[in-house]
């Protein structure tokens, strides 16, 4: 059988440019609800009449604007909460629920066994069956992942959640990996809800926000009435606080990732055999090499630096890149595919680490084969080898500019 990597239909990122001004907006929404001395000060507990601290509120105020939306709460759980949240909000057992044929993100295939609704897919990237499923008036609720379930989707989730709305069918979105990073999150683009993970976004473990709208989001409240399961004034601050700096961090990070990509499919590296960029989970490059290693290569990496596993993916513990194998619902899809793929993340390091790394993992699982020559980059300090290591130092190089870049 041979493998070859499907081909991939990558969302829309936003450019630096963009970013700032979206830095700039967040600053300017966080000034409409908060005085100044307001940021230096955190509350606990469930105050009355409001049922979560004043600040927690002040800061899903700050949500609800920025993404323009009616409401927000800040729930405990991270995005697997949220997304639970705002199901939970709507749904019961044994209530209809629309998805993609797909295998479900892990935790969200928790979450909807748990909730005991009734799951009916339909094929989002085949715009006849959706027309199908949503003309049956079975369905008032229709849940749509943003980023891919399978390497291969192609449909675009804006287009989805319009579809739905049209025929009367409200969508709850998860956002995660995606929200700042695309150009429109769910509810930008028309959702109910958006739910996604502010760990993700740097913030501190475990918070999550459901945005939307204000009859979803009041029962999200209502439902979360214990004041141990609120999101405490110190920890909604902190989340903000990260948050102001994440839109530029991922438009940045989106960038490395494309310099990534062009630079392995001009043939910088050896022993890669396709390159492409994929939102399998978080925006990513990935890699089928020309034998069998996969599965070896992300500990080889480390021994360079690499981060061989993911904490939050994206979370504010993740500085060195990614090695990593593909997400388990896209290699349950394509199983073929975990010997010869492994998935890069950037993360804050630049595209001259991410390719040393590589060429030296690879020369570490591969042996000589994978050696080839270095181009000069000009800058005369190499990385060296790790103890016991067979690579040779190497000294970054430039490189020029590939013909096309391998999106797709």
């Amino acid at each position: 059988m041979r493998v070859r990597l499907p081909r991939t239909f990558p969302l829309p990122t936003v450019a630096v440019e963009d970013a700032v001004a979206n830095q700039f907006r967040l600053v300017e929404c966080v000034a409409r609800h908060f005085e100044g001395g307001q940021l230096f000060e955190a509350d606990a507990g469930v105050l009355p009449g409001l049922g979560r601290p004043r600040t927690t509120a002040r800061v899903e105020a700050v949500l609800a604007d920025f993404f323009g939306a009616p409401a927000a709460a800040l729930v405990q759980g991270a995005g697997t909460g949220a997304i639970r949240a705002a199901l939970g909000a709507v749904l019961g057992a044994g209530d209809p629920l629309l998805v993609h044929r797909a295998p479900p993100y892990r935790t969200t295939g928790v979450t909807l066994r748990g909730l005991g609704v009734e799951t009916v897919e339909a094929d989002f990237d085949d715009r006849a069956a959706l027309d199908r499923a949503l003309a049956s008036g079975r369905f008032r609720w229709a849940f749509v992942q943003h980023t891919r379930q399978r390497a291969a989707d192609s449909h675009d989730p804006g287009e989805v959640l319009a579809v739905c709305r049209a025929a009367g069918v409200r969508t709850v979105v998860d956002d995660n990996y995606a929200v700042l990073r695309v150009p429109a999150c769910g509810v930008e683009l028309g959702a109910a809800a958006s739910c996604f993970s502010l760990f993700k976004l740097h913030g501190p473990e475990g918070v999550g926000a459901v945005v939307g709208s204000r009859d979803l989001v009041q029962r999200v409240h209502d439902d979360n009435y214990s004041g141990g399961g609120q999101v405490q004034g110190h920890q909604a601050l902190e989340a903000l606080r990260a948050l102001s700096h994440v839109p530029v961090m991922w438009a940045v990070q989106s960038r490395t990732g494309a310099e990534v990509a062009e630079r392995l499919a001009a043939g910088e590296v050896p022993g890669v055999a396709e390159v492409r960029i994929a939102n399998v989970q978080d925006r990513c490059v990935l890699l089928r090499l020309d034998r069998p290693v996969a599965r070896a290569l992300p500990a080889a990496a480390a021994r360079y630096g690499a981060a061989p596993y993911p904490v939050g993916s994206n979370s504010r513990y993740e500085i060195a890149p990614l090695f990593y194998r593909m997400s388990g619902s896209a290699l349950e899809d394509a199983p073929e595919l975990a010997d010869w793929t492994v998935r890069i993340n950037p993360m804050r390091a630049g595209a001259d680490l991410v390719i040393d790394i590589l060429r030296r993992a690879l020369c570490d699982v591969c042996g000589a084969a994978a050696e080839g020559p270095v181009r000069a980059r000009g800058l005369t300090s190499p990385l060296a080898p790790a103890p016991g290591s067979t690579a040779p130092p190497l000294t970054r190089a430039p490189h020029a500019p590939a013909d096309q870049r391998e999106g797709g």
